[in-house]
């Protein structure tokens, strides 16, 4: 029953971070819509590429390693031990911040003060903003360990708020403080952050309710550092797999935020495009966050339990083969054709879209191509997501660690690709990158899923092949509505733009007319889900 009620919790959680995260997404896709029309996307891009990547670098270093260690296990521990280790997450900020601040303030190219005003300021301010929500880790581990949901959802909650209402309010009043704006949102942001759970705790320890669940902390001096006599500092278990996280942290953060460090440290792109590319990514990305990544996630989970980790297909249940390989096969079709969904209008509407969206700083430029591109990556994104996701489910232990060197591979040519395509092709070279390290990944996985099959008779990878009908039509609508954007799009007036969309209208219901006829296995799979 315990077991029970933790998976029901942990599953709250789960969807409240994930319903979190698509607040954030909303809430970041307005906030960029509303500040394009008040701010230079230089200045968008320092804060969004330059100063986001201190503030997440910083944190990332000084605490991912402790959350690992500290959340491994049980929550039954030595809280002190685990308190006192979790504290020294905030002299290893203050560390980081200096030597980072450093490198931001006098080794890497300072933007314009006329185009990029205050940017000193804004280098400490989001330094600082690392050193202050480091100051709540204590109370963010133990939350975690003891699943808080509520107080999780409304801590960010009130504190993304904050910052939007702030920053919103600075932009109209005060546009010309420049990167202060951003600054003061920041510090704001981890102030409330922090602020909310301390005042939880606060309220929480020592009272009726902390006392009815035993709650290990008993009161709130207990979540200061304290030595206690004849015993040491920290768990130094603990304390060890810490410092073996940490070895990690370096590489994963590298290939976590790879394109900002590129953009950062070789200044391949300049402020605007680097602030354009952003834009443009988190508008790409909605989709894939969306619509994918539950897919993914929700799946992995129904392929780990139906199939066997490691076992051929011979040694498995052949009902279960015939389930995963039915459904495979389905969801392969499935996002194939959002994707190509998404590649085909994609490209002839995504001036439009961020010409409404930006205006004409989006819209003029590399904007429209990025977003092309991106249209194109997203298809690879998608195939990509339910390929590995069931290759995950099925790999052994050998069969990992082989591919977590490949990728290990795949990610530092990534990056050399990608410094050499943005001097070649701008700020497009980056999701040609992308496209390239996707394509290699799916080919890695639709070579695992077809040797997989293969002394069955299932064929999973036939979900990759849409009908021949749906197909043409596809064609076709990539062609009249490239015809469309010439002819209508986008400085002819409004009225030709209600043609070139009542156009893109029409396209886009014929293909999911010929999808309903020629693809009715996978309309009634999804509509039995």
């Amino acid at each position: 029953m315990a077991a029970q009620d933790v998976l029901g919790q942990t599953a709250r959680l789960a969807s409240s971070s994930a319903l979190l995260q698509v607040l954030f997404r909303v809430v970041t896709f307005g906030l960029n819509a509303f500040t394009l029309r008040y701010l230079s996307r230089e200045l968008i891009g320092v804060v969004n590429v330059r100063l986001t990547l201190l503030y997440s670098t910083v944190v990332f270093l000084a605490r991912e390693a402790f959350r690992r260690a500290c959340l491994s296990g049980s929550a039954k521990r030595n809280w002190t031990k685990t308190i006192n280790l979790l504290w020294l997450t905030v002299p290893l900020g203050v560390f980081w911040s200096l030597i980072l601040g450093l490198v931001w303030l006098h080794l890497l190219e300072v933007p314009d003060p006329s185009v990029v005003p205050h940017y000193q300021a804004g280098v400490v301010a989001f330094g600082l903003s690392a050193i202050i929500e480091l100051l709540g880790e204590p109370f963010w581990v133990l939350a975690q360990a003891h699943l808080f949901v509520r107080l999780k959802v409304i801590a960010e909650s009130l504190s993304v708020v904050s910052k939007c209402i702030l920053m919103v309010t600075l932009v109209i009043l005060y546009p010309h403080w420049g990167l202060y704006i951003f600054s003061l949102a920041q510090l704001l942001y981890v102030s409330v952050l922090v602020m909310c759970y301390v005042i939880y705790f606060v309220m929480f320890l020592g009272s009726p309710e902390a006392t009815k669940k035993s709650f290990p902390v008993p009161r709130v001096k207990a979540l200061l550092p304290s030595f206690v006599e004849d015993e040491t500092f920290v768990n130094w278990k603990e304390a060890r797999l810490t410092w073996s996280f940490f070895k990690q942290s370096f590489l994963k953060q590298i290939l976590t935020e790879g394109e900002r460090y590129v953009m950062t440290f070789l200044n391949v792109l300049n402020f605007g495009d680097q602030g354009v590319y952003d834009i443009v990514n988190n508008l790409g990305s909605l989709v894939a966050r969306f619509i994918f990544l539950p897919i993914e996630e929700s799946f992995y989970v129904f392929f780990a339990k139906v199939l066997e980790r490691g076992k051929t297909v011979k040694d498995q249940k052949q009902d279960d083969v015939a389930m995963a390989a039915n459904v495979l096969e389905l969801l392969l079709k499935l996002v194939l054709l959002i994707g190509l969904t998404i590649t085909v209008f994609g490209y002839a509407y995504s001036q439009l879209a961020l010409d409404i969206y930006g205006g004409s700083m989006l819209s003029s430029g590399t904007g429209p191509d990025l977003l092309r591109c991106y249209s194109l990556y997203v298809l690879f994104l998608a195939v990509n997501g339910v390929t590995e996701c069931f290759t995950s489910a099925l790999m052994c232990k050998e069969e990992v660690d082989r591919y977590n060197f490949v990728m290990l591979a795949l990610s530092f040519i990534f990056l050399c690709i990608s410094y050499f395509l943005t001097h070649w092709y701008g700020s497009v070279g980056f999701i040609l990158a992308n496209c390239f390290n996707m394509g290699i990944r799916i080919a890695h996985s639709t070579h695992y899923i077809y040797d997989f099959f293969r002394e069955s008779t299932h064929r999973p990878l036939r979900g990759l092949l849409p009908s021949p009908a749906l197909l043409l039509v596809y064609i076709l609508s990539a062609v009249v509505t490239a015809f469309s954007e010439v002819l209508f799009c986008c400085d002819k007036g409004w009225l030709a733009r209600l043609i070139h969309i009542s156009t893109g209208a029409l396209c886009l219901a014929a293909t999911l007319v010929t999808m309903f006829w020629s693809e009715s296995k996978l309309i009634h799979f999804i509509r039995s889900q």
